[in-house]
């Protein structure tokens, strides 16, 4: 029986994680706002960056801060709901964001979704994420490498901040970013990738 009990609020922890995670903003909001089924337009992506691609800045906005948001608020609400359990319910809201089962685990890339997480854990590693993140997105122009540096940056930090409680989650998170930015990858070898602003707007983006 205490066996049983023991493995209640992890349970819990997991699936609340899960449930705010898989919460597709980006698909609401477009069809919300009128923009139409996010899925079938430009990457078919369900994140901000695809959203932006709708020509509704607003809407793109939006839809990146609630994905933090998500992220967040699953961390802070299990930590206060059952203490010690945070990093699964961070876990629970990044694969809830990136495979929902309510879009045939065809979710997001996880960047947004994954800053809110490492703000609610520590949040110097959030102040560091945004730096990487929006430093790169602002200079280069090119979402996925924004993106894959911030996330690669939220492990790195964790160490150096000396949290190693945080490291192999935030490493293990940061390596289904880049799994999920596999196909822009390609596309930076091969010099095609585009840039936020640019006409390309190829499947996968």
């Amino acid at each position: 029986m205490q066996t049983d009990i023991f493995w209640v609020a992890p349970t819990l922890s997991l699936a609340l994680g899960y449930l705010l995670g898989s919460i597709p903003f980006g698909v609401i909001l477009t069809r919300l706002g009128g923009a139409g089924d996010l899925r079938t337009i430009g990457s078919g992506n369900i994140g901000a960056t695809n959203v932006l691609r709708t020509g509704r800045k607003g809407l793109a906005a939006a839809t990146l801060l609630l994905d933090m948001a998500k992220g967040l608020v699953a961390v802070l609400l299990v930590a206060h709901l059952f203490p010690g359990n945070a990093l699964l319910a961070a876990a629970g809201a990044f694969i809830g964001h990136c495979y929902p089962v309510w879009l045939r685990f065809r979710g997001g890339k996880g960047v947004a979704t994954l800053m809110g997480i490492v703000v609610a854990l520590h949040w110097p590693l959030g102040l560091v994420y945004a730096v990487v993140w929006l430093g790169l997105l602002g200079t280069l122009r090119i979402s996925s490498v924004a993106g894959i540096a911030a996330a690669f940056s939220a492990p790195l930090a964790a160490a150096l901040f000396g949290r190693m409680d945080l490291v192999l989650l935030l490493l293990a998170l940061a390596l289904i970013v880049g799994w999920k930015h596999r196909e822009n990858v390609q596309r930076l070898l091969a010099g095609t990738e585009p840039r936020i602003g640019g006409t390309s707007r190829p499947r996968g983006g």
